[in-house]
């Protein structure tokens, strides 16, 4: 599991833009600025919808204000479900959607979860990273089911 020291691993996210899917390496997207990257187990689900990722879009401004460059919620569903979801909650400007359609960069951070008994398959768990030039300043994982560590709140108090 990554920890913090180390550096973000290679890797690829997919976002939609006006021209479509595109490919964002991860080197690219965390070299020379701070981000905070949180994961949620998927989008439109319960507590993801709820109270993960609208706090972070509540608290973009805090966020932003403390230093951070970007905020990005990661999930493993695809580019157009991240996209539909972040139109869904008002996220342009304030929280980037970055899709991990196969689980491949979840994987590569060791934060990846077997949800086949909820029908899901593999997805990330829920956690935050704090991010500084593509070394990790931050790491917060949830316990099962709970929702306390990677919340905006919690990130601000870590800033």
């Amino acid at each position: 599991m990554i920890k913090v020291g180390d550096k973000m691993p290679a890797g690829t996210f997919t976002q939609i833009t006006k021209d479509g899917p595109q490919k964002i390496s991860a080197e690219d997207f965390f070299k020379g600025r701070k981000v905070v990257l949180f994961s949620v187990p998927g989008a439109f689900t319960p507590t993801c919808d709820a109270k993960h990722l609208p706090g972070f879009v509540e608290k973009a401004g805090d966020i932003k204000a403390k230093g951070v460059d970007v905020i990005a919620c990661i999930a493993v569903n695809d580019a157009f479900v991240m996209k539909a979801w972040g139109k869904a909650q008002n996220t342009d400007g304030k929280v980037e959607m970055l899709a991990d359609g196969n689980a491949d960069y979840t994987k590569a951070l060791g934060l990846d979860m077997d949800a086949t008994g909820f029908g899901m398959g593999v997805r990330g768990q829920r956690f935050s990273l704090v991010v500084d030039n593509g070394v990790v300043k931050q790491v917060n994982v949830e316990q099962k089911g709970e929702f306390k560590v990677s919340s905006a709140d919690h990130v601000l108090t870590q800033l």
